[in-house]
């Protein structure tokens, strides 16, 4: 019974839901991370917040871990911590988190401990490892791990996402990053 009670457990929480309003809030998302592209600090991971039942956005954040020298300031780690302190509350139960990439092991877990309802990521994380390290661990893994549940919805508009990796501006910056020397 044991083995039957983990493998429900472990069965990913995917959804095959990919809405007209899902597509609407990538593109949106999308559109704001490519203008970050055009900037001297090009930034290929955003992600936005939204309520899940209204599509009303909450709020937009990119990656800042260069500019914060801030492992953690991923985008998904950003948006969260800037909802919940303009909800005042720990809680994002009722919130939908869309993210250019399918959240790292760190991010999908800020996800959960957040109480979000929902995840909707476009690339990868293969995608993404193509061009910078990862935790190859898959977000609806993380999320079938855990007792919290946040149903994860992916890739959507995965060849979009995956463009703001490989746009000119995003590899001049990928090589200048990784020919730091480490000290």
């Amino acid at each position: 019974m044991g083995d039957v009670a983990t493998a429900a457990r472990l069965t990913p929480q995917r959804s095959a839901k990919k809405s007209m309003q899902d597509i609407g809030h990538m593109q949106a998302l999308i559109a704001h991370t490519v203008r970050s592209l055009l900037t001297k600090q090009p930034r290929p991971f955003g992600a936005s917040i939204v309520h899940s039942k209204s599509g009303k956005p909450l709020l937009r954040a990119l990656n800042n871990t260069m500019a914060a020298f801030d492992p953690t300031a991923h985008a998904e780690t950003r948006a969260i911590r800037l909802a919940t302190k303009r909800l005042k509350k720990l809680s994002l139960a009722g919130y939908t988190l869309y993210s250019t990439c399918e959240p790292c092991p760190m991010c999908m877990s800020a996800a959960l401990w957040a109480g979000l309802d929902r995840l909707v990521y476009g690339a990868t994380i293969e995608d993404a490892n193509r061009h910078f390290n990862q935790i190859q661990i898959p977000a609806v893994e993380v999320a079938a791990r855990s007792d919290m549940r946040c149903v994860v919805d992916g890739p959507l508009l995965r060849d979009e996402c995956y463009a703001l990796f490989t746009h000119p501006n995003t590899l001049r910056a990928i090589r200048r990053w990784s020919s730091r020397k480490r000290k």
